[in-house]
């Protein structure tokens, strides 16, 4: 099935306690296509940027086979950037600058073959202008969406109008919280769901993630990793990842849903281990099967014996 990805492609300063990157690509359009890849070969892109936006970076998407139509370049503004400083606790990152530039004034018109979709991966932005995608969406079968607490704050009633459209919202533990204005997440789960999202994705950053739908709970854990560079973009690889899976599914089942949360999960681990989404750029399909392999035998429970 096809994809449509809507949301940023930027330039982002990153610094770790492991080192540093300036400028690097960056932005969630390009972590949700570049994870999506490996499942499908029919990835639309949705973004802007400006005149300061090297040819080499639009070189890396589109040999990797990713459609640029969407791409929309301004030659009177500059790409949207951003700058964080994360602490030993990867978890925890001060952001330094976000400089909104062409984002600012971003209304996405979708090429006409985008419009039919199958899939649509809507990156953090405005709500308003995720339900101006979806507007334009004629056909989708699943539509996912992201959001942040800036848009849980200031745009509440935006963003509630946008949750009784989507199928599967995914957000992190702290944002669920937030929104549903609840600590418990499995309490919290149930009032945000009841709001819209047949689907809802909890991410829980080193902890995994939780997948509430219909009436079942799934938890899968991160992978264990020893070296861990940069979890930069990690949770728009992680849905990019999903979606992707769920793009090469005849059926979208209980099941699917399922494998998709573990790819997701696969994906996401290769992003964090390089800076920005180098890990991305020569990952192969069968690197990623191989440590699904190495992932069903970590979460495997033999069956019991009865003590006699």
């Amino acid at each position: 099935m096809s994809l449509l990805a809507v949301g940023t492609v930027a330039f982002d300063h990153i610094e770790t306690p492991f080192g540093e990157r300036d400028r690097a690509l960056g932005g969630s359009a390009t972590y949700l296509t570049l994870a999506a890849r490996f499942m499908t070969d029919d990835i639309n892109l949705v973004a802007v940027v400006g005149n300061d936006f090297p040819e080499e970076y639009v070189d890396v998407l589109r040999s990797r086979h990713i459609n640029l139509d969407g791409l929309e370049f301004r030659d009177d503004e500059k790409t949207f950037a951003w700058g964080g400083r994360y602490h030993y606790d990867l978890n925890n990152r001060d952001t330094l600058f976000t400089d909104l530039n062409v984002l600012s004034s971003f209304n996405p018109v979708l090429p006409s073959h985008y419009t039919g979709s199958r899939i649509v991966c809507l990156g953090n932005l405005d709500p308003k202008v995720q339900a101006s995608v979806m507007d334009q969406c004629h056909s989708a079968d699943l539509v996912l969406c992201d959001t942040m607490n800036f848009w849980i704050e200031n745009t509440p009633d935006a963003l509630d109008a946008l949750l009784g459209r989507v199928d599967c919202l995914v957000i992190n533990d702290s944002e669920a919280r937030e929104l549903a204005e609840e600590p418990n997440l499995i309490v919290a789960a149930r009032k945000i769901r009841a709001r819209g999202p047949r689907i809802l994705i909890i991410k829980k950053g080193e902890h995994g993630a939780l997948m509430f739908a219909k009436d079942s709970i799934f938890s899968v854990p991160a992978y264990p990793l020893e070296d861990i560079q940069d979890p930069t973009g990690a949770g728009d690889a992680f849905m990019g990842g999903f979606a992707g899976y769920l793009s090469g599914c005849r059926d979208i089942n209980p099941d699917a849903l399922k494998h998709a949360l573990v790819y997701g999960s696969v994906v996401a681990s290769f992003t964090v281990e390089k800076f920005g989404p180098e890990g991305l750029y020569d990952l192969t399909r069968a690197e990623i099967l191989a440590r699904i392999d190495s992932f069903r035998d970590l979460t495997t429970i033999p069956l019991g014996q009865v003590a006699t």
